[in-house]
């Protein structure tokens, strides 16, 4: 079965990434997924929020990886509101969840006194703007983690995520926005390079999924992720 851009099922998108796309920043990446753009920018600060501090002298201190999300007013049609005054549940859950992967591959310890932030801006949306904000704010993280000095590995290993879901009847990875708006299953996977999952999302839209169906998605998930984290590098 071939999908209405003419992929096959178990078929990324075209994925194009340029590093060092901003100066101003000590990391940063731009992640394309077919038209699905996501600028991350990494920020890093000497520093600890104060909850984040030991209180216990003598304790070594642990390091923060932090996540912002946002979608500009021009990355949808018609024009999304820009946030001024709050930030929307859909916000706040998708930087969470970005947040929570990031962290899940970071040794604390390692990272010391120093507080990470991973800016995912989305400049176009077409399906997918979560799944590629974390694996392009893996790669902003892998970078800014490079200037700092540490005796041991910070990073125990790398994330990425896709989206997968049930389309027609047929299991199918990296839904853009026209599949992901018809989808009968829609499913967001979180993993590590090493083939762990970090975290998994999924919801029928109309009727119930099997174990077969799930066991499928997976796999599809899977061997996308696989193909993300050598892409990453």
């Amino acid at each position: 079965m071939t999908r209405h851009d003419n992929r096959t099922p178990d078929q990324l998108r075209t994925i194009r990434i340029q590093r060092g796309f901003t100066k101003t920043s000590i990391a940063s990446v731009l992640f394309e997924a077919g038209s699905t753009m996501v600028l991350c920018t990494a920020s890093l600060e000497k520093s600890l929020p104060p909850w984040r501090k030991s209180k216990i002298p003598g304790a070594p201190a642990l390091g923060w990886v932090t996540a912002e999300y946002n979608m500009l007013p021009g990355s949808t049609s018609p024009r999304k509101q820009r946030d001024r005054k709050s930030v929307d549940g859909r916000t706040t859950e998708i930087q969470r969840l970005i947040g929570r992967s990031l962290r899940a591959v970071v040794d604390f310890e390692a990272l010391g006194e120093h507080t990470i932030t991973i800016d995912c801006d989305v400049l176009q949306a077409d399906g997918g703007t979560r799944t590629a904000s974390i694996t392009a704010g893996y790669i902003a993280l892998a970078e800014a983690i490079r200037h700092i000095e540490s005796p041991r590995p910070i990073l125990l290993d790398s994330v990425a995520a896709i989206s997968v879901g049930v389309v027609n009847g047929r299991p199918v990875m990296d839904l853009d926005y026209i599949e992901d708006s018809t989808a009968e299953v829609d499913m967001n996977v979180v993993m590590t390079g090493s083939g762990k999952f970090i975290e998994v999302q999924g919801t029928a839209e109309g009727a119930p999924f099997d174990q077969d169906t799930l066991n499928a998605m997976l796999d599809l998930a899977k061997s996308g992720i696989r193909q993300l984290t050598t892409l990453q590098g």
